[in-house]
């Protein structure tokens, strides 16, 4: 038996171990089960034959369980996969169909918290490695596990992690912890992610909330933070920042032709949104460039005075706004917040509060690496077609794996492009478990054998 014909047959042994893994509740945001989920996750490693242990930082700090294999036949190269534990948090709980931890099977779906995110997608690893030592005694090459419980809240500490152990995830290559498949089954074969800057703006303008007759004497710090945000962008979502975009890499040739024959099916996407255009009225190659390589400005959420049902004539004494930038290569995110707060004081917004929360920086492989070529090619294979993506719309910890271990990272996997992920009824599609399991070993041998 072969370790293709090994997924097919052992897809029950899949699902139980996806359903266990959802069954135990691993929330970062609330340090809720997830010392035990990372005992769990190591206990599934070692009984698929993969050497196991929990690497520990400092007290506070979530482990990562870190999974070895060493190949016998060739030695010399080594794949890594990173993937993560931790959850989202499952609330509003009364908007789920089944309950979140409970791992329930519908057909060719499993419900539950971290189905897909990121459970679903740890289990296809971990079985693809399982069905290669099933079957062969040995793995085409060597093998690592860097699994973080920290990727839900920023993975603030992943880069600790990197710097110390950089010997010992030392790789040739890494498989990021998903990758999503379209609306017709094909996987996005993702070659890089966006980089992210996360800030809170604060004003506060008097000791208390007051009555609004005063707003004729009291300045309203709602209308100070709406003004200041107002100059950070204009209409169509460009950033009005000075400099802001000086360091920005335009696309390569290559990435345009790449991004140029990437299906993007436009009604569906605003149907599945309910929304009737785009930002600036973008269509088509506009729409898949600025998914792929457009910065953003957005307001995450905006706190002040009255915000409960019916009216309540108040002034509020204080206002906040969320504001997230989604950064692309080369911008440095330390650079980024000093110029925000440059342009801040230099519109006369010197004294709003600035808190800053995550910085990441953009990453991306490039399209000429011969991985990309070994993970195309058992793409295709595995589902029959896939797309290459120059990049992912979103952000993770890619820039520090690709900075310290000097490898190249491409995602790949299972997540259904509409599988409710972060929200309720999150579910993975069983179909799609098998095929990127299968996917993953075809990666395996491919890289194995590339120069």
């Amino acid at each position: 038996m072969n370790p293709l014909k090994y997924v097919d047959s052992n897809m029950n042994e899949l699902i139980i171990d996806l359903q266990t893994l959802i069954r135990q509740p691993s929330v970062s945001a609330k340090n809720e089960g997830i010392e035990e989920c990372a005992k769990l996750v190591q206990k599934l490693l070692k009984n698929s034959g993969i050497k196991s242990e929990l690497l520990r930082l400092k007290k506070g700090v979530a482990p990562i369980v870190y999974g070895e294999i060493k190949s016998k036949k060739n030695p010399k190269k080594t794949l890594l996969f990173y993937n993560h534990y931790d959850v989202q948090p499952a609330e509003p709980f009364d908007l789920w169909e089944y309950p979140p931890f409970d791992g329930i099977r519908k057909g060719n779906k499993i419900f539950g918290r971290g189905a897909t995110d990121d459970k679903g997608e740890l289990i296809t690893r971990i079985k693809a490695v399982e069905a290669c030592l099933k079957t062969t005694g040995d793995v085409p090459c060597n093998i690592k596990f860097v699994i973080e419980g920290e990727e839900e809240t920023g993975s603030a500490h992943i880069e600790d992690y990197l710097k110390k152990y950089k010997k010992k995830f030392s790789c040739d290559g890494v498989i990021w912890e998903f990758g999503y498949v379209d609306a017709q089954n094909r996987p996005i074969i993702g070659l890089g992610m966006k980089g992210l800057l996360f800030v809170e703006l604060s004003v506060k303008e008097s000791i208390r909330d007051a009555h609004s007759s005063l707003a004729v004497l009291i300045k309203n710090p709602a209308w100070r933070l709406i003004e200041a945000i107002h100059s950070l962008r204009n209409s169509d979502g460009k950033i009005l920042i000075k400099n802001w975009y000086d360091d920005v890499i335009p696309f390569s040739k290559k990435d345009l032709e790449i991004i140029s024959k990437e299906p993007f099916d436009q009604n569906a996407f605003k149907k599945e949104f309910g929304v009737k255009s785009f930002l600036g009225n973008k269509k088509g190659l506009d729409a898949k460039k600025a998914l792929v390589g457009g910065a953003t400005c957005n307001i995450a959420g905006f706190i002040s005075g009255y915000i409960g049902e019916g009216a309540k004539t108040v002034l509020p004494g204080q206002a906040l706004v969320k504001i997230d930038f989604r950064l692309i290569p080369k911008m440095n995110p330390k650079k980024q917040i000093m110029l925000l707060k440059k342009h801040l004081k230099s519109k006369g917004f010197g004294d709003i509060s600035i808190k800053i929360f995550h910085g990441e920086a953009a990453a991306r492989t490039n399209t000429s690496d011969s991985f990309v070529h070994d993970v195309k090619n058992a793409a295709d294979k595995a589902f029959g077609k896939s797309i290459l993506n120059v990049s992912n719309a979103g952000t993770g910890p890619m820039h520090p794996f690709m900075e310290i271990l000097n490898a190249p990272c491409i995602s790949v996997g299972s997540t259904y492009m509409f599988s409710r992920i972060h929200s309720p009824n999150e579910f993975a599609r069983i179909d799609l478990l098998k095929k990127t399991t299968k996917c993953i070993c075809l990666i395996v041998e491919n890289f194995s054998k590339s120069q």
